[in-house]
């Protein structure tokens, strides 16, 4: 126990000394900032290692005690969604509500075909020899957009409201998806396709899907029933947290998606006519600015861990090729398998100029994509495929997210 109360003291500490020195000098958004000097930290820790190893060996220390996987696919990530769900527009959502299903049902599905396919060859090209099932796998767990990342940047971007719920939309809902896609593969590719039945596969991905939604849709409207019976803003908050703690519990012990599950909850309790029927002004008030703080003491943390991950990366110069490689084509099919949705509902919704641009530059990867690459085993070739993904996401967060503002204001 004092072992993980050192560790998250540490974190927290390094999160507000970062936080700090971003804010007051780099002044960038905190998760590109806090990401940023994260890396160039854990970089001159290593440098400093030659001469005293005290700062590395605490680094890997917390590194080698934090099950990065579990810590943000089965705790943090509720919280995390259950947050951004509360704060998203619920109108703006409903209205657009048929194109961001399709991206995050389809598009994701898509992508990963369309990664795993070009990943296959590209891999053969630079030299290495993986098998197709492996490289879909890599296809599953890079093509969810991030909306820990994705929230955040944004806000800053000035993105028009309609785009910038689809951007969200999606973001909410097809990491579920991806984890749900990448969790099938994996068992197709733990098991070997002989003995995987196409029905299993189905009935797998309804039960995480459709229980997931279905469980977010009963936890919202019990947690407003709830919330509409008294008037203290006090138990009220502990009530939300209470039905994100559940909630993920029971989804994990049901075998849900929890992701989709907090999603569909914070819809449920943020949307304008639960907050006008069952919190006061007060209330409200208080549920916001509770959420709005786990957000930000999360996403500090998690872009933190991010950083720090580099020291687990098995960084030969083939993978380290592999992976810039990669980056245009993880674009490339992001952008194709957003063609055949933006085409269909262009008309009817009015889309904003360049919006297939736009999503495409704008769909950040971040920590479920490493927490994903990390779960991999030694023969689904882990240490490369965690190498890759480190790339793509620290290009992704640093690069594309620095410069998603810059395209706006151009293309618009």
């Amino acid at each position: 126990m004092n072992d993980y109360f050192f560790i998250i003291t540490v974190l927290v500490f390094l999160s507000a000394i970062f936080g700090y020195i971003n804010v007051r000098f780099l002044k960038l958004p905190n998760s590109i900032g806090l990401m940023l000097i994260t890396i160039l930290f854990t970089l001159g820790v290593f440098a400093l290692s030659y001469f005293d190893s005290t700062l590395l060996d605490a680094e890997r220390y917390i590194i080698t005690h934090i099950d990065f996987k579990t810590v943000l696919l089965d705790i943090m990530l509720s919280f995390l969604l259950f947050a951004g769900a509360l704060h998203t527009n619920f109108q703006q959502l409903r209205v657009q509500r048929w194109p961001v299903l399709i991206f995050a049902t389809f598009g994701v599905v898509l992508s990963t075909f369309l990664v795993g396919i070009a990943m296959y060859y590209v891999l053969q090209i630079v030299g290495l020899n993986v098998e197709f099932i492996y490289c879909l796998l890599f296809g599953a767990l890079i093509s969810p957009t991030d909306p820990i990342a994705v929230l955040g940047i944004l806000k800053k971007a000035g993105v028009p409201k309609k785009l910038e719920a689809k951007i969200v939309g999606e973001s909410l809902f097809n990491d579920g998806v991806g984890v749900v896609v990448f969790i099938t593969i994996f068992q197709i590719a733990s098991l070997g396709s002989g003995e995987v039945e196409v029905l299993d596969i189905v009935k797998l991905f309804g039960q995480e899907v459709i229980g997931g939604i279905v469980l977010g849709m009963i936890l919202g409207w019990i947690t407003y029933r709830l919330m509409k019976s008294i008037d203290d803003y006090d138990i009220e908050v502990i009530i939300t947290l209470a039905a994100v703690m559940l909630g993920t519990v029971v989804a994990h012990k049901l075998h849900l998606s929890a992701p989709l599950a907090m999603v569909t909850a914070g819809l449920i309790v943020g949307n304008d006519t639960v907050r006008g029927s069952a919190m006061s002004e007060i209330t409200e008030n208080y549920v916001d600015k509770f959420w709005e703080l786990i957000d930000i003491l999360l996403n500090t943390i998690l872009f933190v861990l991010i950083g720090m991950e580099i020291l687990v990366l098995a960084l030969e110069g083939e993978y380290i090729l592999a992976g810039f490689i990669s980056i245009p084509i993880v674009l490339l099919c992001r952008y194709t398998s957003l063609l055949i949705p933006i085409n269909f509902f262009k008309k009817r919704l009015d889309f904003v100029p360049k919006t297939n641009l736009i999503m495409t530059w704008g769909g950040l990867r971040g920590g479920i994509s490493i927490a994903l690459a990390l779960s991999l085993t030694e023969v689904m070739e882990r240490d490369l495929f965690l190498v890759i993904t480190y790339i793509v996401v620290v290009f992704s967060i640093l690069i594309q997210g620095l410069t998603v503002g810059k395209l706006v204001k151009k293309v618009s």
